[in-house]
């Protein structure tokens, strides 16, 4: 990927900086902005100072950080988000049905509602909750113990692919194998 440096900015003879008579070579009288300083800097106003053009090594504005297209920056948990969403729209294509069924992403299992089972001593990485009067049936994958499982982006995308085919396996009453024929495999 290759950057393009901001060319310097013209300067615009409408401005009353474009040229001061006298003011050419080194031993010019001009400040970092192009615009000469001292007496004959001043005579445009009394001492209003011009917007600066430039930054203070005269180089010229500096250029955007990212292109348009690249966003800045993507949070940890927005790049999950981006995961499980792959997932489901895989498994979409493959099964309509999970059309109604509400996906979710939470930090960690709480132990207060019984997310958590603290006498086996495991921690779940998804779980299933089937359909409660006018609530859906909802598939919920718990972002920081995949994380901690994994040790880079592809691992991670491969274990959450895998348990959110576990859990719509199991919300469906089917073997894995049978809702993603790819399951298990690397």
């Amino acid at each position: 990927m290759s950057s393009t440096p901001v060319p310097p900015r013209r300067p615009d003879p409408s401005d009353g900086a474009a040229s001061v008579p006298g003011a050419s070579g080194s031993g010019s009288a001009s400040g970092p902005d192009g615009a000469a300083s001292g007496a004959a800097g001043a005579a445009g106003g009394e001492g209003a100072r011009r917007p600066r053009r430039r930054d203070r090594h005269g180089r010229g504005m500096r250029g955007p950080v990212a292109p348009p297209q690249v966003p800045l920056s993507v949070s940890r948990s927005d790049a999950f988000d981006d995961l499980v969403r792959d997932a489901i729209g895989r498994l979409e294509r493959r099964w309509p049905q999970l059309a109604s069924v509400e996906f979710a992403v939470q930090e960690v299992p709480r132990a207060d509602n019984g997310e958590l089972d603290e006498g086996s001593g495991l921690v779940p990485l998804g779980r299933v909750t089937h359909a409660r009067g006018e609530e859906p049936d909802r598939v919920v994958v718990y972002r920081r113990p995949v994380e901690l499982r994994a040790r880079n982006r592809d691992e991670r995308a491969l274990l959450v692919h895998e348990v959110v085919v576990e859990q719509v396996a199991e919300l469906l009453g089917m073997d894995p194998e049978s809702v993603d024929p790819r399951y298990g495999q690397d």
